[in-house]
């Protein structure tokens, strides 16, 4: 929050090449780091691990969405490169990612430090790709603009544009809500130490979510529905997900042995989290292609880092008080954020319909105007 949102915001005045090259490097420490027992040089290592993050989550997107409209190709080409990233990125490749880990730790008995390495050195593989085949983009180059000047500009461009506020509070709720479901599902599964296949269940999690980016590709590839339309539905089905855990604590007795399998709770508990997962990779290319619509180029990855400021604090909030409610509780409150994210989709999807009925009624009127001169004369 503190460290990232500056890095990542010189991204716009500093180039997104340059940026995600840093992204590269400071994760590669960070992952360095883990070889030290010494508390304060792993403290380090979470640092650069955060502005890195930050990085990761601005200047790449950034970078992609200039280079595309520069190129001059189609909007629409956006969503499909959003789905396939999502798809293959956060879904097979994060599969097989855990895979390799477990065989260097497990079957090669490399160390637990050894996934770090191993993400080391394939972070120096994707440097070198990016310093050998990306060209430089900027959002506003200009000499005369410092860094506080430039959030500056980034805070009256988000308040001044209801579509974007209402974009930026849209994201933090959803995004809180699923980082906060990260640290809840374990214990929601096994609460009386139940002996469950993290592993198979993670990966199911990951299917899950491949499914979900497949299923946002198809419909944005459709003129209809929009994205601000069918999201709306998506966060209504993700609050209905996670008040599973709520309701199954009131109709479920909890059976109150030590160990054993996955309860009947745990199973429908199980099902409702799979679900979010689906709705976590429809989310993921549809946020990116709203962003692409309505953030302006020139303060793109400045914008896109204030985004992630409410959200940080809100999961650092969390996590300090996690032990001092009961989860139920913690996944309630997820489902009225998520919930209320529905609503203000709703309202995004308002204003963007009656922008664009407007446009066609302006763009009808200039064209009636321009047949009916002839007549005039």
């Amino acid at each position: 929050m503190l460290f990232g949102t500056i890095v990542g915001s010189l991204a716009d005045k500093q180039g997104r090449k340059r940026a995600s090259i840093t992204y590269c490097i400071t994760y590669i420490l960070s992952c360095a780091t883990k070889h030290s027992p010494e508390y304060k040089i792993l403290m380090v290592g979470r640092v650069l691990g955060g502005i890195a993050t930050s990085l990761l989550f601005s200047a790449f997107e950034s970078w992609l969405v200039a280079e595309h409209f520069k190129r001059g190709f189609d909007q629409q080409w956006l969503s499909v490169t959003f789905s396939q990233a999502i798809f293959l990125g956060n879904g097979l490749v994060a599969i097989v990612s855990g895979l390799f880990g477990n065989v260097l730790v497990d079957t090669l008995a490399l160390g637990p430090v050894a996934p770090f390495d191993a993400a080391a050195c394939f972070l120096a593989i994707g440097m070198a790709i990016i310093m050998s085949s990306w060209t430089e983009n900027y959002g506003d180059p200009s000499e005369n603009k410092d860094l506080l000047t430039q959030f500056k500009g980034a805070a009256v461009v988000i308040a001044s544009d209801e579509k974007i506020t209402l974009l930026g509070a849209i994201q933090s709720l959803f995004e809180g809500s699923m980082y906060t479901f990260v640290f809840l599902w374990t214990p929601a599964l096994s609460p009386n130490g139940e002996d469950i296949p993290h592993g198979f269940i993670f990966a199911t999690f990951m299917l899950a979510s491949m499914l979900g980016s497949s299923i946002a590709s198809r419909l944005m590839a459709r003129s209809s529905p929009k994205v601000e339309s069918y999201m709306q539905i998506v966060f209504l089905i993700s609050a209905a997900a996670l008040l599973l855990p709520v309701i199954t604590s009131f109709l479920v007795v909890p059976s109150g042995e030590k160990g054993g399998g996955i309860s009947f709770s745990g199973c429908i508990q199980l099902i409702g989290f799979c679900t979010f997962e689906a709705c976590v990779g429809i989310f993921w290319p549809s946020i990116m292609k709203m962003r692409s619509q309505y953030i302006p180029e020139e303060a793109r990855s400045t914008i896109m880092n204030f985004f992630r400021i409410p959200l940080n604090i809100f999961v650092c909030i969390v996590l300090y008080n996690v032990n001092a409610y009961p989860i139920v509780f913690m996944f309630g409150m997820c489902s009225v954020f998520l919930f209320v994210a529905s609503l203000l989709q709703k309202r995004l999807r308002f204003i963007t319909e009656s922008q664009r009925s407007r446009s066609q009624e302006w763009t009808a009127m200039k064209e009636t105007g321009s047949e009916a001169e002839p007549l005039n004369i």
